[in-house]
């Protein structure tokens, strides 16, 4: 569940050719066989359960926070600063043959990206593959596809606002807790932040999905579970949003020194594939 442009969706992309690039180079080399003001969740239930859990999703008045996507079996981590108008996105993939890790992750502020990637469990992986351990500033007019490079859209990087506007109906639990049915095929936006779904297999049951939202003791949204059912060949899954650390999360800046370089050509082949 991610914002429409962006994020997850080409995380993943470049995550996986990444992975198989590296296998291969690795393999050829002979290298071996991760405060909005919202209701008080102890008061009586809301007039309103769909307003004031809205009035929960981070906004541009919230402090850094961080964040966490679980879409099937993908987990993303990150932070977003909306000051900075600022998003930091991780995930972490591992590879068995030959066996490493790799920990990619982009971080955006305004409309500048840089990348870093940590190559563990082959020495000199790093060396080999022509690849920086510091932060590489990227160039967006050198990727192929500039439109599918993360970028900042607002402090909401799982688009848990237009999810929720899809249900018609929201019940407060108490407790902080509120239950409702998604929509997935109301609009676009909705649609795009299911990158992992195949939508158009769940048929009637994408316009139903049961849905569980948190709001926490500051106000502000916790956590938003959807639970997809089974539809063609996809296995039912649960697709979990956190918000959390809300004015503890550090403060995104830019790279500085001796932190940071411009990306050489092999991450440019990294990233265009």
């Amino acid at each position: 569940m991610t914002q429409r442009t962006g994020t997850a969706a080409t995380f993943r992309r470049v995550a996986a050719l990444a992975t198989a690039v590296l296998a291969a180079t690795a393999l050829s080399a002979g290298c071996g066989t991760g405060g909005s003001t919202g209701s008080d969740p102890t008061a009586a239930p809301s007039a309103d359960p769909k307003a004031a859990l809205l009035a929960a999703v981070p906004d541009e008045k919230d402090p850094a926070f961080r964040f966490s996507t679980l879409d099937g079996t993908d987990r993303f981590v990150g932070v977003v600063d909306p000051a900075a108008q600022a998003m930091e996105l991780g995930m972490t993939e591992k590879n068995d043959d030959p066996e490493f890790t790799m920990d990619m992750t982009f971080r955006v502020i305004d409309k500048d990206l840089w990348m870093r990637v940590k190559l563990t469990g082959i020495p000199g992986l790093h060396d080999m593959l022509k690849l920086p351990k510091r932060w590489m500033a990227v160039d967006r007019t050198k990727l192929d596809d500039e439109t599918e490079a993360p970028v900042y859209q607002n402090a909401d990087p799982a688009n848990t606002a237009a999810i929720i506007r899809t249900a018609d109906t929201v019940a407060d639990k108490g407790n902080g807790t509120y239950t409702g049915v998604a929509d997935l095929t109301a609009n676009a936006d909705v649609q795009s932040a299911f990158d992992g779904v195949d939508v158009a297999a769940l048929g009637e049951a994408a316009k139903k999905v049961p849905f569980t939202a948190v709001v926490g003791p500051d106000g502000n949204l916790a956590s938003l579970t959807l639970d997809v059912p089974a539809g063609g060949k996809q296995k039912a899954m649960k697709l979990v949003t956190r918000y959390y650390d809300f004015g503890k999360a550090p403060k995104l800046t830019a790279p500085t020194g001796n932190q940071v370089q411009k990306a050489p050509p092999s991450a440019y082949e990294v990233l265009n594939g």
